[in-house]
């Protein structure tokens, strides 16, 4: 079965001046969700988005926000991005000793709940929760920057992270250097939700770009 490719423009590349207007254009683009890449300058060293921009920003399009949070700790803070319009929040293995917990907060929360790897975490750290996620990221450079180069051995743990999903009805999402090039090797080693940020936002033609990136995958 043919397993439909969804495409998350990060919104960190965008051109922050005029956040509202690159994420209607993203919306127009055909893009399937908002990815917003949350960072604490503490678990990652770097400073992004906190509740009140994704508050303002949530009126001007309907599509998925899939807030991917970069913090620790994360529990304090779920109900807070629950608020301002996240329909996805994805914590971090590494960032998360009550994972379990975690996750099930963001249910009761009434979103859909992910969890995120590091490169350098293996697969089995996330096995005993597979049954409490909806959407599974696999980190393809380390956390932190935008505009980083793929990391090829994180193709292995996306094939491996496919099979342990088996038939659960988990998305399982790659972040991290995807473009026309790189994009093909993770959506045949079973990604099938891409997020994309300098790949995107680099250009003018923002459909274009996605559907080139469709194209590739």
């Amino acid at each position: 079965m043919t397993v439909a490719i969804k495409i998350a423009p990060s919104i960190l590349s965008a051109d922050f001046s005029c956040l509202g207007n690159e994420v209607k254009a993203i919306d127009a683009a055909g893009c399937d969700y908002v990815h917003i890449d949350v960072m604490d300058g503490h678990f990652v060293p770097n400073l992004t988005f906190g509740p009140p921009i994704i508050k303002d920003i949530r009126p001007v399009t309907k599509k998925v926000f899939d807030v991917h949070l970069m913090i620790n700790p994360a529990q304090p803070h779920l109900h807070a991005y629950a608020e301002a319009g996240a329909d996805i929040i994805t914590v971090h293995v590494e960032a998360d000793a009550h994972l379990d917990r975690s996750l099930q907060m963001i249910k009761e929360l009434g979103k859909k709940a992910g969890v995120s790897l590091n490169p350098s975490t293996p697969e089995t750290a996330i096995e005993h929760v597979l049954d409490k996620v909806d959407l599974i990221l696999v980190m393809s450079v380390n956390p932190g920057f935008g505009g980083q180069s793929f990391i090829p051995s994180q193709v292995e743990k996306i094939r491996r992270i496919r099979s342990m999903i088996g038939d659960r009805p988990i998305d399982l999402e790659v972040d991290g250097g995807i473009n026309v090039d790189t994009i093909k090797s993770v959506t045949e080693a079973g990604a099938n939700v891409i997020v994309a940020g300098s790949a995107v936002f680099k250009g003018d033609d923002y459909a274009a770009t996605i559907g080139a990136l469709r194209g590739a995958a």
